[in-house]
């Protein structure tokens, strides 16, 4: 008889007997087997990891060989993965960054909405409103490079890296720029890049929740900072610096998400100071630079900043496309050094096809038109939404008329909770985000983020407004 043979007939003997075992019971020793059914060691030791594989037993080293638990299982092809939750063990892990739902957040839902729903969540541009045309144009036009394929340089493309240079202004080299697959993987980086794990992060409270869940992955300790109508408080910045020993802080000076705020002139430069003071490295995400609604827009931090404190991340994908994953970081001195062998050991380098396309695309007129355009109708939309709500939700505050983004945050009188809301608007067609997954720690009052770009025209915007009200009299009614 072949070994294979001889494995096969004794993993049948072998099931049979387990099943007549109890979960637990210890199977006869190696040595047992081996005698019992005159067969070899090599044998057994196939027939019990065949048996291990398939969930039967569970051998324990020094101990033995063990019926392993039964599995519950709704059809006989179901996955069992609960194994993983023990292999797992340890490896911290933020429920808040599951994004699982339209009210979930961070840029928008995980999977398609229901038919019929208005979007009022997430933080994309609705496909009429990309510059559908000029992003086919430019990626035409870059794969007819006779070097579309070959490798791209490790910080980026030369030119694309002077484009991200000459939009900050004076100061900024190419050298000092590295082209990033989009925000989100870039703030990934920094935060292992410049903090150890268990370090304090300081955010301003709210916040983006896309970097709450980068920084926890990290290992890092996010530290709210409240805001007000002019930005991040400068002298609560001081103290929690000092409080804490923070040498990060992570803010968004420009329409910040999801408030729209903007931080005051006289409160830019005094921030940069506070965070130079601590010894601190200032992450500028100015993601938003691109959506202004048609008025001036600050210059970055980062433009003014000659110590190296402030690191500048940006990206395309807000004003153009979901799928235009390109960004780049801006910083100076020792840790532009470690971000670049973070590079090589990340990723490389960005695919050259897309950086290709992004000079393209960031090259000619069709860009300025396109801002221009999309300056106009986010200003519009804005308006819209804001005075629907009005009209048909008068006891909700608005947090200001933003300008600039792609959002409006609401507050919610003190009879609603955020999730109730978002849950009965879902179940009445219009997905909204709930503004607790915002904040960093609790919450001081209840809120709303309703998007309005991701509506397919300024139409939607009326109608979303209307079954958001008819779901709060739903609520309203219930609780009666």
């Amino acid at each position: 008889m072949s070994d294979s043979s001889s494995t096969g007939a004794l993993v049948a003997i072998l099931r049979a007997e387990i099943a007549a075992l109890t979960p637990g019971d210890r199977l006869p020793s190696s040595r047992d087997l081996i005698a019992r059914h005159g067969v070899g060691p090599v044998t057994v030791s196939r027939a019990i990891a065949l048996l291990a594989a398939e969930g039967a037993v569970v051998t324990r080293p020094g101990s033995g060989t063990y019926v392993a638990a039964r599995r519950t299982r709704q059809g006989d092809d179901a996955p069992d993965t609960s194994w993983q939750a023990v292999a797992l063990a340890g490896r911290d892990h933020d429920p808040g960054a599951d994004h699982s739902s339209a009210s979930a957040e961070t840029d928008g839902p995980s999977g398609p909405l229901p038919a019929g729903t208005i979007a009022l969540a997430g933080g994309y541009l609705h496909e009429n409103l990309q510059p559908t045309r000029a992003l086919g144009a430019a990626l035409a036009r870059a794969a007819r490079r006779p070097d579309a394929w070959h490798r791209a340089p490790a910080a980026g493309l030369a030119p694309l890296r002077a484009i991200f240079a000459r939009q900050v202004g004076s100061g900024v080299g190419p050298e000092d720029v590295l082209v990033t697959g989009g925000g989100q993987a870039a703030l990934s980086m920094l935060f292992r890049a410049i903090a150890a794990p268990g370090s304090p992060v300081l955010v301003e409270s709210p916040t983006y929740p896309g970097a709450l869940a980068a920084a926890r992955a990290a290992g890092l300790r996010p530290v709210p900072v409240p805001i007000d109508d002019d930005g991040i408080r400068p002298d609560l910045l001081a103290d929690a610096f000092a409080m804490t020993g923070a040498r990060l802080l992570y803010c968004q000076p420009t329409f910040h998400n999801p408030t729209g705020t903007v931080l005051a002139p006289e409160r830019r430069r005094q921030v940069v100071d506070v965070a130079r003071a601590a010894g601190a490295f200032l992450i500028e995400d100015d993601f938003a630079r691109h959506l202004g609604h048609g008025r001036p827009v600050p210059r970055p931090l980062v433009a003014d900043d000659r110590d190296g404190t402030v690191v500048h991340l940006t990206s395309l994908t807000k004003p153009a496309s979901p799928s235009l994953r390109i960004g780049a970081l801006i910083a100076r001195g020792p840790v532009m050094r470690r971000l670049q062998a973070m590079r090589r050991v990340d990723d490389f380098f960005i695919a050259r096809p897309l950086q290709e396309a992004a000079v393209e695309l960031l090259s000619t007129p069709a860009w300025d038109r396109h801002l221009r355009a999309l300056a106009t109708a986010l200003r519009d939309r804005s308006a819209i939404l804001a005075d629907a709500l009005a009209g048909e939700l008068p006891g909700w505050s608005l947090a200001g008329s933003p300008a600039g983004g792609l959002h409006l945050w609401l507050r919610l009188p003190p009879a609603l909770t955020d999730t109730a809301v978002a849950d009965a608007a879902g179940a009445h067609g219009v997905a909204v985000n709930a503004g607790h997954r915002y904040f960093p720690a609790e919450p001081p009052t209840t809120h709303l983020r309703l998007g309005f770009a991701a509506a397919a025209d300024p139409a939607e915007l009326v109608e979303a407004a209307r079954r958001l009200a008819t779901a709060v009299r739903f609520l309203e009614s219930a609780a009666d």
